[in-house]
């Protein structure tokens, strides 16, 4: 085998910005699409759009996890779709859903649907995150739980299986949250959150980013490739 060498700064560069971000439902996770400021793709499970009525998105709806490896084909391969420098997935979470019901009417035994569902989407997430040259966001619903300890709630990305929920953010290096709060005059402001913290789940694995950001996915990306390249 040929040993071909890079850089992680060039890995960094080449392989493009892959991001999940949560939030609960009306936060925005779907408006974020119309935020990258380049050619994009929505892959939507959702039948949620009417938000992006005054973008000009390409879209290609889903039902079925054939749907979107057939959809993964189409960006990863198609001359068509050569010009996309985003991917939106909109949402994993419905995704899972809509793969879950399907196993369950394939198997009469729960655990088996469930098992049968997590191993196809760490195939489907694994197959969009390593997607070359091309940047993706995955938006995911919120899931909440209340710690019986310390009776805080606790909020992270929403799957079906507790297990894969659980370990979705290890597929990501950046996890961010959608958050949309009214500040002192009363108007409605949406922004990131980075960064964990007794609520919730986040990380920024590029260190380039402040703990809120605004909620713009061309900003984020702006400031991890120029940390990448200094």
């Amino acid at each position: 085998m040929a040993i071909k060498l890079t850089s992680t700064k060039q890995a960094a560069q080449l392989n493009g910005l892959k991001i999940c971000v949560y939030g609960a439902s009306g936060a925005g996770k779907t408006r974020l699409c119309a935020t990258t400021g380049a050619p994009t793709v929505i892959i939507s499970a959702e039948s949620g759009l009417l938000s992006l009525r005054d973008a000009d998105i390409p879209v290609i709806e889903v039902q079925t996890l054939q749907d979107v490896f057939d959809a993964y084909q189409f960006v990863s391969q198609s001359a068509e779709a050569a010009h996309f420098e985003w991917v939106c997935l909109d949402s994993i979470s419905d995704i899972g859903e809509a793969v879950l019901s399907a196993e369950k009417k394939a198997s009469k035994d729960p655990r088996q649907a469930y098992g049968a569902m997590a191993d196809q989407m760490h195939e489907l997430v694994r197959a969009f995150r390593d997607l070359p040259g091309k940047n993706v966001y995955f938006s995911a619903k919120m899931e909440k739980q209340k710690d019986e300890q310390t009776g805080s709630m606790l909020y992270s990305p929403s799957m079906p299986g507790q297990k894969l929920g659980q370990a979705l953010p290890y597929f990501f290096d950046e996890v961010l949250v959608l958050r949309a709060e009214k500040d002192a005059d009363g108007n409605l402001a949406r922004f990131f959150q980075t960064a964990g913290d007794y609520n919730f789940t986040a990380k920024d694995r590029s260190g380039a980013l402040d703990l809120y950001e605004p909620a713009d996915l061309s900003a984020i990306r702006a400031k991890i490739v120029g940390a990448t390249q200094q």
